[in-house]
C-alpha cells in the first residue's frame, strides 16, 4: 500500500481554493507588473486589497487603490495608534497627512531636498485636509573654531537675523494643497538632547515672512494654530497683515506666545476686516491697551463667537473695556478672561453688561481676586439674566455661600434652556 504524505501539512481536499481565488491570487501575485483592478467587482477589489503587497511603490499605489482596506493595511503597519475617526474616517487621508506630516517634521534645511516635499505633493495634494506639525528642524550649524565663535559674536548684533536659523519654507507648499482646512504649527525641536539652544524654539524674521505669504496663498483655510513659538509683536502684525483680507479662515490660535499690546492692537484690526468666529490668546503678554484694541474692534464685530483671553494681563482697564464692549455685541456667546489680575470692578462691568446682553451663554473669570463686592454684583446680575450657562468663578476670593447661589442660577439657566430645545439636549447627550 502507498502513502502520500503531502508537503504542506495543512493541506487538505477540503480546503482547495476555487479557481476565481487562484485566478485573484495570480493577480495579486502580479500586480506590479499588470495591475488589473479597474474591471474586477467589489468583492473581488475587496479581495486585491486584502492580500497585495504593501510594498508597492507608492506613486502606484496612490493611483491605483481608493480609500480602503489597503490603506487601513499601510496605516497599521507604519504606526502602533491608528484612530481613523480623526481623519473623516478615510485610512488613505490619514496615510498621506500623517506621511507628509512626518517628511515636514523631519525636513533639514540645506539638506533635505524640496523635492522630496514636492513629490509626495503631487500623490497626496487631494486628500490633505488638515497637517499637524509638532515639531520644525532649523539647519545643522557646522562646529565654530575659537576665532570664529569670536568673530560671530562681534557681528551679531549688527546682523538683523540674517544668520538667523531658517526652517521650513513653507511657500512651497501651502498653495499646491487646495484642499487644506486646518494647519498647526510649531517652532520647536521635540528631542533637541544636549544640543539645546532657544533659537530652537522660535520662529525667525524670515521663518515669519515666508510662512505669511504662504498663509495668503493658501485660500481654503478654515483653522490656523501658531502656538508655544515664541511669537511676539513684530511678527504677530507681519502674520496678521497677510491675514486681513483672507477669504475663508474662521479660527486663529495663538495660544502660548510672547504677543504683547502691540500685537493685540494688529489683531483688533483684524476683527474689524476678517470674518473670525474664534479667537485664541491663551496665555500671551497682552496688557490694558491691548485689551482695549480688541474691546473696541469687539463692539464692532459681527462674527466672534468665542473670545479666550486667558492667562494674560489685562487688569481692570482691559477687563472693564471688554465688557463694556460687549454692550453693543451681539454675536459673542463665549468669552474666557481667566487669570488676568481683575477686581471687583471688573465684575461690577460685567454685572451691568449681563442685565442687558442675552446673548453670552459662558463666561470664565476664574483665579481673579473679585472679592465680596465682585460675588455680590455676579449675583445680582445672574438673578435678571437667563443666557449664562457656565460661570467658572473658581479661586476668586468669592465665599462659598454666594457661589453656590450663583451656580445654582446658571443650572436653571441651563434647565430651561433644555426645556426650551428638548432637541439641542438629545445632541448634547449623544455627545
Amino acid at each position: 500500500m502507498r502513502r502520500i504524505v503531502a508537503e504542506d501539512l495543512d493541506w487538505s481536499l477540503a480546503t482547495v481554493s476555487s479557481l476565481s481565488n487562484l485566478s485573484l491570487q495570480c493577480i495579486v501575485n502580479n500586480f506590479e507588473e499588470r495591475p488589473i483592478y479597474e474591471e474586477l467587482t467589489s468583492s473581488e477589489k475587496d479581495f486585491i486589497q486584502n492580500r497585495v503587497s504593501l510594498s508597492l511603490p507608492l506613486h502606484f499605489a496612490a493611483n491605483v487603490f481608493p480609500d480602503g482596506v489597503y490603506w487601513k493595511r499601510c496605516c497599521e503597519q507604519k504606526w502602533k495608534v491608528c484612530d481613523v475617526s480623526n481623519y473623516g474616517e478615510s485610512w488613505k487621508r490619514m496615510f498621506f497627512e500623517r506621511q507628509l506630516e512626518n517628511i515636514i517634521e523631519l525636513f533639514v534645511p540645506g539638506i533635505t531636498e524640496p523635492k522630496t516635499v514636492l513629490d509626495m505633493v503631487t500623490l497626496c495634494k487631494d486628500h490633505i485636509k488638515k497637517l499637524n506639525i509638532a515639531q520644525l528642524l532649523p539647519p545643522i550649524k557646522e562646529p565654530q573654531t575659537e576665532d570664529e565663535e569670536q568673530a560671530s559674536e562681534l557681528t551679531l548684533a549688527n546682523e538683523d537675523d540674517k544668520s538667523g536659523m531658517d526652517h521650513f519654507d513653507f511657500r512651497i507648499l501651502l498653495d499646491k494643497l487646495t484642499n487644506l482646512e486646518e494647519l498647526h504649527l510649531v517652532y520647536k525641536v521635540k528631542s533637541c538632547g544636549m544640543n539645546f539652544e532657544w533659537s530652537m524654539f522660535e520662529m525667525t524674521n524670515r521663518d515669519c515672512e515666508s510662512l505669511a505669504k504662504a498663509l495668503k496663498s493658501c485660500k481654503t483655510l478654515k483653522l490656523f494654530r501658531l502656538h508655544l513659538s515664541h511669537l511676539e509683536d513684530k511678527k504677530c502684525r507681519l502674520l496678521v497683515k497677510y491675514l486681513l483680507d483672507h477669504p475663508s479662515l474662521r479660527t486663529l490660535d495663538f495660544s502660548h506666545n510672547v504677543i504683547g499690546d502691540s500685537g493685540a492692537r494688529a489683531i483688533g484690526k483684524l476683527l474689524t476686516k476678517s470674518k473670525l468666529e474664534i479667537l485664541n490668546l491663551y496665555d500671551n503678554n497682552i496688557g490694558g491697551p491691548g485689551a482695549k484694541a480688541i474691546a473696541h474692534a469687539l463692539s464692532k464685530n459681527t462674527t466672534l463667537v468665542s473670545l479666550n483671553l486667558c492667562l494674560n494681563r489685562l487688569k481692570d482697564e482691559g477687563g472693564q473695556a471688554i465688557c463694556k464692549a460687549l454692550l453693543n455685541n451681539k454675536t459673542l456667546l463665549h468669552l474666557q478672561l481667566g487669570a488676568n489680575g481683575v477686581t471687583w470692578l471688573t465684575a461690577l462691568s460685567l454685572s451691568s453688561m449681563l442685565a442687558q446682553n442675552n446673548t453670552l451663554k459662558s463666561i470664565n473669570l476664574s483665579c481673579n481676586a473679585l472679592g465680596e463686592v465682585g460675588g455680590n454684583a455676579l449675583e445680582e446680575a445672574m438673578s435678571h439674566n437667563t443666557s449664562v450657562t457656565e460661570c467658572n468663578i473658581h479661586l476668586t476670593d468669592i465665599e462659598e455661600r454666594r457661589v453656590s447661589v450663583i451656580n445654582q442660577m446658571v443650572w436653571n439657566n441651563q434647565f430651561r434652556k433644555q426645556e426650551t430645545n428638548p432637541r439641542e439636549k438629545n445632541t448634547e447627550n449623544a455627545n
